[in-house]
């Protein structure tokens, strides 16, 4: 999913059809068995995984047609007929590849616990205020400068068993598409100076201190809505030295 440069070109097809292929980083990702967060210990992949090069089959679709995502989509903070609590945030940024371009029409889309830490899911039943106005979730598609943002609400800590006293940082959960639906990335955006990082496996399963502060937004003042909403910065790197951190495998709701 990432690299630092293109390995030897893939042979296509009999269309002549050519596409790269990308190495994995070794030092970065963590271990897909990370003892610390207790469940992969019971879904990690036990054989060595297979890379399966994308070809044509894979590249061509389906595709996410116009007028699909509406404007409404990047907007979580109004929701069946009323207002979502909590503070209002603006998170944006870019879609970008390792050398700085922007990748545009990448469906972006989110899910996150309310104020409160509770997700909208039957399986979260810790005792926190579901907020009848907010579902928590959100799309938008990146536009030509690889541009995307959302209006929501700053999520809430929230406890999760793994371990005593366990609280999942505040985070926002982030799904990349790429130009087909076989091509998906998930990844997980946190917020500056919170103080449960240090107990948190998920976050620190990451062996790469860079590749963990990649995944902090950054507060942008210069960005922030007089009177409405602060706001948060967070670019996301499809390959490269400077990539971003992706997971490499779905995450039950009572493990984000």
């Amino acid at each position: 999913m990432t690299t630092d440069h293109p390995a030897q070109a893939a042979p296509g097809p009999a269309s002549g059809l050519v596409l790269p292929q990308y190495e994995r980083p070794a030092g970065v990702h963590p271990p897909l068995d990370s003892p610390d967060y207790r469940s992969t210990g019971l879904r990690h992949p036990k054989e060595p995984l297979v890379l399966l090069p994308h070809l044509l089959t894979e590249v061509t679709g389906p595709v996410l047609g116009d007028g699909r995502v509406t404007k409404d989509d990047a907007d979580l903070t109004q929701w069946d007929g009323g207002e979502a609590l909590g503070q209002r945030i603006v998170v944006r940024g870019r879609v970008l590849d390792s050398d700085g371009r922007a990748v545009p029409d990448t469906l972006v889309e989110i899910w996150q616990a309310n104020a409160g830490g509770r997700y909208r899911h039957l399986r979260d039943q810790w005792p926190a205020p579901l907020d009848p106005h907010f579902n928590g979730v959100g799309r938008v598609v990146s536009d030509s400068l690889g541009r995307y943002e959302f209006t929501t609400i700053k999520p809430g800590a929230y406890p999760w068993k793994n371990h005593h006293n366990a609280w999942r940082p505040a985070h926002i959960h982030f799904s990349l598409f790429g130009r087909a639906f076989t091509q998906r990335l998930v990844t997980q955006m946190y917020f500056e100076d919170d103080p449960l990082f240090f107990q948190d496996p998920i976050f620190n399963s990451i062996p790469d201190e860079k590749a963990r502060q990649g995944l902090i937004s950054r507060f942008d003042y210069e960005a922030t809505q007089p009177e409405w909403a602060l706001a948060f910065s967070w670019d996301i790197v499809l390959r490269g030295s400077g990539a971003t951190y992706f997971e490499t495998e779905d995450v039950d709701a009572d493990d984000e």
